[in-house]
């Protein structure tokens, strides 16, 4: 990670995440009664709700919208959701209103060129290691890990590992 992103990190309160290619591989599965199914990583879902017990808001906006979605994202407490967006910097907007918070204060990770404009709104532009080009080429940061295989574990953790000067707290409520 640059040094550029790890001064960054201490004064973030936000971040803002894409769930299609970020919280999840990418893949789309229907059954054939036209319900989705996906898959979601249990070590991003104790990231997120760590983050969330240290006071940093996590929202989401993504174009696409589930009853798979939602499901997990309410299972973990996020209540930010913003699901079938077609403006998403417009949207980021709005949630930073909501939040009254600056841009400077918050992260966002993206996949994909939708996620660009909220991306460029945004104090640190983060894509996972199997983005598309345009966002390796414009991220500050890209993760190790792809899209739902442990990449917003590492960007969790690396907040709060910033904000607590030491490892992130053990939970093990079963929440994750």
């Amino acid at each position: 990670m640059p040094l550029s992103v790890r001064r960054r990190l201490p004064s973030l309160r936000g971040l803002v995440l894409d769930v299609d290619g970020v919280l999840t591989d990418g893949r789309l599965h229907y059954t054939p009664a036209e319900n989705d199914i996906k898959s979601f990583h249990v070590r991003d879902g104790h990231g997120i709700v760590t983050l969330l017990r240290a006071g940093v808001r996590v929202g989401v906006i993504s174009g696409r919208s589930g009853e798979a979605t939602r499901m997990r994202l309410a299972e973990l407490g996020i209540v930010d959701i913003f699901l079938g967006v077609r403006d998403k910097r417009e949207v980021f907007g709005t949630l930073l209103a909501r939040w009254k918070i600056a841009p400077a204060e918050v992260a966002v990770v993206g996949d994909d060129i939708t996620d660009l404009g909220m991306m460029a709104t945004g104090s640190l532009s983060i894509t996972v290691a199997d983005g598309h080009r345009d966002l390796l080429n414009a991220a500050q940061w890209i993760t190790n890990a792809s899209g739902g295989l442990g990449a917003v574990r590492e960007v969790t953790d690396a907040i709060l590992f910033t904000r607590k000067r030491g490892r992130p707290e053990n939970h093990e409520d079963g929440l994750c």
